[in-house]
């Protein structure tokens, strides 16, 4: 018998870039674990969340109602004038608020979540 230039053995090609894409599509579909590093960022995250739209909302309004003061007493002075200063002085008022609210609803929040966030702590910890 002659050898007919016939080689035995496997073939193997590899390539990074799809097994990378492989191992993407899979990672979509295989379900997450709760990770409670992750859990306890987003806790800590959502007890200042609340205090930041908040006051963020009080500011913002504060601000425009002292636009609209300012307004009232630079372009139509005469009638205007007095109330202008009072609208003025109302949203002085809201923006002073802001700051303090924010504290306020953080601080509250804090204390709502504390017991998962030490039991969380305590947890990862060991």
């Amino acid at each position: 018998m002659e050898n007919e230039n016939v080689e035995e053995g496997f073939s193997y090609t590899y390539s990074a870039k799809e097994q990378m894409e492989i191992k993407n599509i899979r990672q979509k579909y295989i379900p997450k674990e709760v990770d409670k590093m992750e859990q306890l960022r987003k806790l800590d995250q959502s007890a200042t969340q609340k205090g930041m739209m908040v006051s963020i909302t009080v500011g913002v309004i504060g601000a425009l109602i002292l636009g609209i003061g300012m307004c009232c007493t630079m372009v139509w002075p005469g009638v205007w004038f007095i109330p202008g200063i009072i609208i003025g002085m109302f949203g002085i008022a809201m923006v002073s608020l802001a700051y303090p609210l924010y504290n306020y609803i953080t601080r509250k929040e804090r204390e709502k979540i504390a017991p998962e966030i030490i039991r969380l702590t305590d947890e990862l910890m060991k």
